[in-house]
């Protein structure tokens, strides 16, 4: 019966028999399943030709995203070193003035070395740094200046006085960017105690307003001279 029935089987085809094992007594038919000879050749990726007797084809050949052959895609940056006609104002809070002053003089020093001159920069007076956001707004919508510097100092109190003025000044400097069109450059200190304060003012941790002058200064640059 068995050599019956191999002879009924086509030379070019291979088959798999599965025996269901249902009942140690009882022997369960043998399903006889086709499946697809596998060619032999020295590339796997024929198996996957656009021939393939699977019904489905598989491109092979890679062709680069036109990015990639892009040969002149632009970065725009800001400078730091052209600065010849930018103007600057910058907003400062006269609350813990001992740690403001101090981060301004930072700026200023900053402005000088990157050859910003005196005549370009005008400082602004607010009584404390949640001011600093509406002077921020009307300076940049007066249209003399390519970037505003914000500079205050919030420092943590026994109440939570200090978490709604440390929001509103962010908020707010963020808002008059966003509003007036000119880069307003955040440069709010918001400390738990002066200790930390004294320290980004010019102390062990650097100076902070010196270094929201440099962002003001590639800022400017980058309005100016990439995205008018």
């Amino acid at each position: 019966m068995a050599a019956a029935s191999s002879s009924l089987v086509p030379q070019n085809k291979c088959f798999i028999a599965l025996r269901h094992l249902q009942h140690r007594s009882h022997a369960a038919p043998i399903i006889r399943l086709p499946c697809v000879q596998r060619q032999r050749s020295a590339s796997h990726l024929s198996l996957f030709s656009s021939s393939s007797s699977l019904g489905f084809s598989m491109k092979t050949d890679y062709r680069p995203s036109p990015f990639a052959q892009a040969a002149a895609v632009r970065h725009l940056v800001g400078s730091v070193t052209r600065t010849q006609g930018l103007r600057f104002a910058i907003v400062v809070s006269r609350f813990n003035e001992i740690v403001t002053k101090q981060l301004l003089e930072g700026a200023l020093t900053t402005f000088n070395t990157y050859s910003v001159q005196e005549e370009d920069i005008d400082v602004v007076w607010v009584p404390g740094s949640f001011e600093i956001g509406v002077v921020a707004t009307r300076l940049g919508k007066s249209g003399r200046y390519h970037a505003i510097l914000c500079i205050g100092a919030v420092i943590r109190g026994d109440t939570t006085h200090y978490d709604a003025v440390a929001n509103s000044a962010a908020s707010g400097v963020l808002s008059a960017g966003l509003n007036s069109g000119v880069p307003c450059i955040f440069g709010v200190l918001t400390c738990d105690n002066m200790e930390q304060a004294l320290n980004r003012a010019g102390g062990k941790s650097g100076n902070k307003g010196a270094e929201a002058a440099l962002i003001a200064i590639e800022m400017a640059s980058l309005f100016e001279h990439n995205l008018k």
